[in-house]
């Protein structure tokens, strides 16, 4: 595991050359293929989750509201329970994202490999590390949040808005890859997650 932790923001990337291909898995059929496209479904969800709080960012620097009110704007939403519950910007959706990757990094990915005889060992082992990036991002963001919390100024609600549009381009391009490399492997060796 690398510490991520001193990288400045900006420098938190995935290294999108740096992605190796998935084999192709000759035997998986159409019905294979959608089982693991079953993925992209999850992954939408998280993005639309990630969207509501894009749209609250988007309306406080449009100055539709000051960013004092961006914790009654967010509580506004429908996620209004899980933001009380986690008292975070990102709220029990970036939990809930944290634990899609440990059961993909503990459980899923192992199988993959296994089953495929080691042939998507670099590609596991390049999602694992974007997970890390990941995982740095929501925990700044939490950080973040917390700040902009205690002090509802500009530039902590400039902190915070960077840091999750950084989350947000940083899943984006995750969900892709994965979605694209593993929707084979997926459906054809788990049959569906």
């Amino acid at each position: 595991m690398t510490d991520l932790s001193t990288q400045p923001l900006d420098e938190l990337n995935l290294d999108e050359a740096a992605r190796p291909k998935a084999p192709p898995v000759p035997e998986a059929t159409d019905i294979h293929r959608r089982q693991g496209g079953q993925l992209a479904a999850i992954h939408r969800h998280y993005l639309r989750e990630m969207g509501q709080i894009g749209a609250v960012l988007a309306r406080i620097e449009a100055r539709d509201a000051p960013p004092e009110q961006l914790k009654q704007l967010v509580l506004s939403l429908d996620m209004a329970e899980n933001f009380r519950a986690f008292g975070s910007l990102c709220g029990r959706e970036c939990q809930v994202l944290k634990f899609h990757h440990d059961i993909e990094s503990a459980d899923m990915f192992p199988r993959i490999e296994a089953a495929g005889g080691g042939r998507f060992r670099e590609v596991v082992a390049k999602l694992k590390a974007e997970h890390e990036v990941v995982h740095e991002l929501i925990i700044r963001l939490s950080r973040a949040a917390d700040a902009l919390a205690a002090s509802p100024s500009e530039a902590n609600f400039v902190a915070a808005g960077n840091t999750f549009r950084k989350l947000e381009e940083v899943v984006r391009s995750h969900f892709g890859y994965e979605e694209t490399e593993l929707a084979e492997a997926i459906g054809y060796y788990l049959g569906s997650i």
